[in-house]
């Protein structure tokens, strides 16, 4: 283990796991007394939480290097679960091989702290380089689609997810905006997994949140042709329940202070919700209800982290003009 890492990002990993272990009573005590309720699914979604913040917890102690791995793994899972749902030509395989080979080099820069080749390589170079390939198989029916929906699932499920991962290296320079405040006043901690543990632990509360919200009092629905759950009720109840969260854990975990962690709070409330109605747009065209089968109860990857893959580069780009 990192003794660097702030000994808030410790508890606040005990805080998860307990919260989890009540779940999990809640969820055995239901099924125990009414074995004809149906708590299967949620029984489900709980045990497989534990696996997922089991997995990120263990990265993120570990250190930097098991981090930036933890996201890398996850972004190839999540890319190649993208391509299993989209159509693909014949002559594109070899650009396939080229798209995958981008996920160790993005998260080299990442790992390198190289910010000037993350920044721009798969916006930029990528951009430029798939279709270059394309062009030189010389198969010119679909192209645009194929060319546009290949950089598409590169930006979404590698570009954005590695923004998460690069909190890690996020150092506050002393010419900085604002001046970074560490809970207990040292110096000598990391900023970066206490941000990374943030940013993850809200966007994933705001989805929750928001369900719970639309559960309880949502009518009026926002995008029913895209996703009909989503309403007003629950997006305005899960924000809110964001901020107030983000307000309540951001000065305690992280750098943060009150008026920006209130401000990271909407950021990741807004922000995931937008991710969330565009993975549900892209499943829709598609004709699927779920991404995938491997997280038992919740989908596949890409219906776990879709709104990390706009709150991660929303939340990062904050923090970045902020402290760096």
């Amino acid at each position: 283990m990192s003794d660097q890492i702030p000994p808030q990002v410790y508890y606040t990993l005990g805080g998860i796991f307990a919260t989890l272990a009540v779940a999990s009573l809640i969820t055995w005590g239901v099924r125990r007394g009414r074995p004809d309720s149906n708590v299967k699914e949620v029984s489900q979604r709980v045990r497989t939480w534990w696996v997922i913040v089991g997995l990120f917890g263990i990265a993120l102690v570990l250190g930097h290097t098991a981090s930036v791995l933890f996201f890398a793994l996850v972004s190839f899972l999540a890319f190649k679960e993208f391509l299993t749902l989209i159509p693909t030509r014949r002559a594109d395989h070899r650009v396939l091989f080229l798209a995958y080979l981008s996920i160790p080099f993005q998260y080299y820069w990442v790992y390198s702290e190289f910010y000037g080749m993350f920044i721009v390589f798969i916006p930029v170079y990528l951009f430029m380089l798939i279709p270059t390939r394309m062009v030189i198989v010389g198969e010119t029916s679909g192209f645009l689609r194929a060319s546009g929906t290949l950089h598409w699932g590169l930006m979404t499920t590698v570009f954005s997810v590695s923004h998460a991962a690069f909190l890690l290296a996020l150092v506050p320079s002393e010419q900085a905006r604002v001046t970074a405040a560490w809970p207990d006043g040292s110096e000598a901690q990391l900023a970066g997994p206490a941000l990374l543990l943030l940013l993850v632990f809200l966007t994933q509360f705001n989805d929750i949140a928001q369900f719970c919200w639309g559960k309880l009092l949502g009518k009026r629905k926002i995008v029913p042709t895209v996703s009909p759950g989503k309403t007003v009720a629950g997006l305005i109840g899960g924000v809110a329940s964001t901020v107030v969260l983000a307000a309540v854990i951001g000065p305690y975990l992280t750098i943060l202070d009150l008026p920006r962690a209130l401000i990271a709070g909407l950021i990741i409330g807004l922000g995931g919700f937008a991710g969330d109605v565009s993975i549900s747009a892209l499943k829709r065209d598609l004709g699927v209800k779920d991404s995938g089968s491997i997280l038992p109860g919740h989908g596949g990857i890409l219906d776990r982290i879709d709104s990390l893959t706009f709150t991660a580069p929303l939340f990062f780009h904050y923090m970045y003009y902020l402290y760096a």
